[in-house]
């Protein structure tokens, strides 16, 4: 159930940066993997332990604290989203998804070969969680004081770095959609709606509508980066096959279609309901 919690939480930090960029502004992007792959690999290459004797990754190891590969990963998500957006957002829609989804591939496929990188197909192991060692040994202690405590409440104890981690997946996704609901209704909200609607009546009414275009990209693609760097540090392993196509992209859309985009609520309840259904039937 937590593993479960944890994961929707993750998916539905995902559907909130899809959300502004699709659901707010009406960007078609096809490329959610590789923001969420360049996001988590950056986290990983900061805050992962460094290459092992047997690995061909010659990078990373830093083993700074969590937090940094955090901000590492939503500068880098941003940095990449700026330079694509630049490229591909003056393109029609179609020929956008077609530009976003193909620009995904290369990531995903430059992860997965360049071995100085990215360690290739055998991955990054051993990311560390936060906190997780002082809690680890918070729990054990704990326990050992407290013999008389009967099994089911000892397993109870004993997850309890789960329960800490999805707590901190919640409170991120509780900021986040606090915050994209407190910016959808701002002026520079009304503008990117203004887009969606008709990018003609913006652009007449004077605004820049490729720089908003650009600023909506580039928050959406942050908060995907985001979301990588939590699913790196609770799986602890991460290769380029985490982020296929399926998972990485179409099931975030599917998530967004079925809460309805444009709404954070929706997007949030998408997440959950469809890993649900996903994660119930396998």
């Amino acid at each position: 159930l937590v593993f479960f919690a944890i994961t929707a939480g993750i998916y539905a930090v995902l559907c909130l940066g899809l959300n502004i960029q699709w659901g707010y502004t009406g960007l078609f992007n096809i490329g959610i993997a590789g923001f969420f792959a360049v996001g988590a690999y950056t986290s990983a290459l900061l805050s992962g332990p460094p290459p092992g004797p047997l690995d061909w990754r010659t990078v990373g190891g830093f083993q700074l604290p969590w937090v940094v590969g955090l901000l590492g990963a939503i500068i880098a998500s941003g940095i990449i989203a700026f330079l694509v957006g630049l490229l591909t957002l003056r393109l029609k829609e179609d020929y956008l998804a077609i530009a976003t989804i193909g620009i995904a591939e290369v990531i995903r496929l430059i992860l997965k070969n360049e071995g100085w990188l990215s360690n290739t197909v055998w991955g990054i192991k051993h990311i560390p969680s936060p906190l997780h060692q002082p809690i680890k040994a918070g729990v054990s202690s704990f326990l050992k004081g407290h013999p008389q405590f009967s099994p089911w409440l000892v397993h109870f104890i004993s997850n309890a770095y789960n329960w800490f981690y999805l707590a901190l997946v919640l409170l991120i996704l509780g900021l986040l959609y606090w915050t994209s609901e407190r910016s959808i209704r701002s002026p520079w909200g009304r503008v990117l709606r203004t887009i969606r609607e008709d990018e003609a009546v913006a652009a007449v009414s004077g605004k820049n509508v490729f720089s908003f275009k650009l600023q909506s990209f580039v928050l959406g693609a942050m908060v995907m980066g985001m979301a990588g760097s939590l699913y790196a540090h609770y799986a602890k392993f991460i290769d380029a096959s985490s982020f296929e196509p399926l998972y990485g992209t179409f099931f975030i859309w599917v998530m967004l279609i079925v809460g309805g985009s444009g709404n954070s609520k929706g997007a949030v309840l998408g997440a959950f309901v469809v890993w649900g259904i996903w994660a119930g039937t396998e």
